[in-house]
């Protein structure tokens, strides 16, 4: 059944535009190194993408077999990231959105659904794996409200400053700031918490921080995880956390009903029921406003 569903958030990207993929002006295959896996390209397999090499494959499957709940987990994170934007953009009237640690593109991304709701906003992706600068260049070439630019996430100046950044996003308006399932990847000594102040800091009032993280209430799964993910990810890693740490990313923001909440429960969809989602760990977060 789980196949089915992940059929249903993810679309195969055509010959054609896999074949544009690869002759992206800043990508070649000396940037990446294939034997290691990518958290962007291992979320994609989980996802039922093709965008992964083997040794993304290989990772995924070691860690579902230990963590079998963790397709489950991609998928409703990824039903999320869309109902937020879609909330965000209908509801709350946001059309500037800057998605950090955005990950290979699937189907419905963030700029489809901002854009549906409103032809006129403004979407900026940012990753720093090489391939996904690639990928999302290829697919964006002839949308000139969305960029995708390659920047360390936790270079605020960089992605804020950057020029695409500039071109694109107004920051006396409000903005949508995503972090979705990313700061697990962030270790502390970086301070995830002051990377998302940091940001919030530049934006203007009436603006949003969309952040959700993993987290296991299971000392044995958060040990696991953290040390399979920094191995896999040679040390491109953080760890996942306890739902009470979540709340940090928060601190002087005022959070939307219902609260910060497992996400497949946030403002679940009518007609599409979460997938069902086990106790090993889960996606928490929330989005907060600033006021």
């Amino acid at each position: 059944m789980i196949d089915g569903v992940i059929d249903g958030v993810v679309d195969d990207v055509n010959d054609d535009v896999n074949e544009d993929w690869m002759h992206g002006k800043s990508w070649s295959p000396e940037a990446i190194d294939t034997k290691v896996p990518s958290v962007a390209r291992m979320y994609d397999f989980l996802l039922g993408g093709d965008d992964n090499y083997q040794s993304d494959r290989d990772a995924c499957e070691q860690l579902l077999k230990q963590v079998p709940s963790s397709r489950v987990l991609a998928v409703n994170n990824r039903r999320f990231l869309q109902r937020v934007v879609r909330t965000l953009a209908e509801d709350y009237g946001i059309r500037q959105f800057v998605d950090h640690g955005s990950g290979l593109p699937t189907q419905n991304n963030v700029h489809q659904i901002a854009q549906a709701v409103d032809p006129d906003s403004r979407v900026v992706y940012v990753d720093n794996d090489p391939i996904v600068l690639a990928h999302g260049r290829a697919l964006l070439e002839e949308n000139d409200r969305t960029a995708v630019i390659q920047a360390d996430m936790r270079d605020t100046d960089g992605i804020l400053g950057h020029e695409e950044t500039t071109r694109l996003v107004d920051f006396g308006r409000p903005v949508a700031a995503l972090f979705v399932s990313v700061l697990h990847c962030i270790p502390d000594e970086d301070d995830p918490a002051g990377l998302v102040r940091r940001v919030a800091e530049r934006l203007a009032p009436g603006s949003f921080l969309v952040v959700c993280q993993l987290v296991s209430d299971r000392p044995e799964i958060r040990r696991f995880v953290t040390d399979f993910m920094a191995e896999a990810t040679g040390g491109h890693w953080g760890r996942v956390r306890e739902e009470h740490e979540v709340t940090e990313f928060f601190h002087g923001l005022q959070i939307l009903e219902p609260g910060l909440v497992e996400v497949s429960t946030w403002r679940p969809d009518t007609e599409l029921a979460p997938v069902q989602q086990t106790d090993e760990w889960i996606e928490w977060g929330g989005v907060g406003r600033l006021v």
